[in-house]
């Protein structure tokens, strides 16, 4: 709302229940800036698509809880989320690679707060 940034670790998990139709992705991401903490949690659908052996791309939609901690007040709120999701694996066995994921915020609560984001990490493929 203000224009100020945040940093923060996310930790997510992702399940194909239906392959190359449907990932559904459970997450947690902590922000800390500006004499405030935020916690994140969300749940994405997201439909994948193949671009080669070593690159996938998804788009994704879904819920998010919000608890925000600002001068000394705590507030919770329901949000809305849309995702971009490009994944690198150096190779086609996909055992490990990274992401860059830009996002879009929306909060349902007092003020409507809109959030532009974007995480970069590390991918590793649990059998």
């Amino acid at each position: 709302q203000d224009g100020s940034s945040s940093f923060g670790p996310t930790v997510a998990i992702e399940v194909t229940p239906l392959k190359d139709w449907l990932e559904i992705e459970a997450g947690v991401t902590s922000l800390f800036g500006g004499g405030q903490a935020e916690w994140d949690t969300d749940l994405l659908f997201k439909k994948p698509f193949t671009l080669s052996n070593t690159v996938e791309f998804m788009f994704g939609v879904g819920p998010e809880w919000m608890h925000k901690t600002s001068d000394g007040k705590t507030v919770d709120s329901l949000g809305g989320e849309a995702v971009l999701d490009f994944m690198f694996w150096p190779s086609p066995h996909r055992k490990f690679g990274w992401y860059l994921e830009p996002s879009y915020g929306y909060d349902f609560g007092a003020g409507h707060e809109q959030s532009l984001s974007v995480m970069v990490g590390l991918l590793i493929a649990i059998p």
